[in-house]
């Protein structure tokens, strides 16, 4: 019995998952074999869903499940940007981003980060659990169904990560609220509460603190704030509309 044989056309954003063979086609014949749904044929093919917007047969928006026809004419979209996501946006990051969700947290957004490694499994679990995005540079991870959601890490620069991510997700910004260290709440502190844990320059010259209300870490204004300012400068500059900050920004 001849297998069903459908035309694909995968948007230009997706084809860097394709095999190579396949990116510079506009379309492929794709021949399936007759049981699987859309969805397996697309990440088959090495596009994770978590990257697909709309998927469109003949023109007509169809669901991941669709068992596709022999002549369908099929066409793979990426998500649209700003991408919905149910609820408010969180993030968990798997052990390769941890710049990233830094970052992240130096802009007020709420980003769980995995380090050691904890394996697929409990990443995709964990991202189920508690509701959170799992951004990964790993097309595998993305693919595990357990997932609740998540989103591919284009770049490998740190930079670039971050504005992929405020672009994708539109994520409220409230820098300087989050502690860098472990994702918790920072709070204003009096120089007096926090003494006995500071350095005797540091107690001389600095009077704005901030400490973590989970993990006791505290902050100020201190050598590498010029350069914190920055990135949170650059973000403001970009996604500001979203921004509420905070008029005590700690190092």
């Amino acid at each position: 019995m001849r297998k069903p044989e459908i035309s694909l056309t995968v948007a230009p954003e997706l084809r860097l998952f394709l095999a190579a063979g396949r990116r510079q086609a506009e379309h492929a014949a794709v021949r399936t074999d007759g049981a699987s749904t859309l969805g397996h044929v697309v990440e088959s093919l090495g596009v994770p869903l978590t990257e697909v917007g709309a998927l469109l047969a003949d023109g007509r928006p169809v669901a991941p499940g669709h068992l596709p026809k022999d002549g369908d004419r099929i066409d793979v979209q990426p998500v649209t940007r700003p991408q919905a996501v149910p609820g408010a946006v969180r993030f968990l990051l798997d052990v390769h981003l941890g710049t990233l969700a830094r970052r992240l947290r130096l802009l007020g957004v709420d980003a769980a980060y995995e380090n050691p490694d904890i394996g697929d499994a409990a990443l995709a679990a964990r991202s189920a659990a508690e509701q959170r995005v799992l951004l990964s540079r790993d097309r595998g991870l993305l693919r595990r169904r357990e997932l609740w959601a998540g989103g591919y890490v284009y770049s490998h620069r740190p930079a670039e990560q971050l504005r992929d991510v405020l672009s994708r997700f539109a994520p409220p910004l409230a820098p300087w609220t989050r502690c860098t260290a472990c994702n918790g709440t920072l709070r204003a502190t009096a120089k007096e509460a926090v003494h006995e844990r500071l350095h005797d320059g540091t107690e001389r010259s600095y009077d704005t603190f901030a400490r973590c209300a989970d993990c006791g870490q505290v902050y100020w204004r201190g050598a590498h704030h010029a350069r914190l300012t920055a990135i949170v400068d650059e973000a403001l500059d970009e996604f500001g509309d979203r921004a509420a900050q905070s008029a005590a920004p700690t190092d």
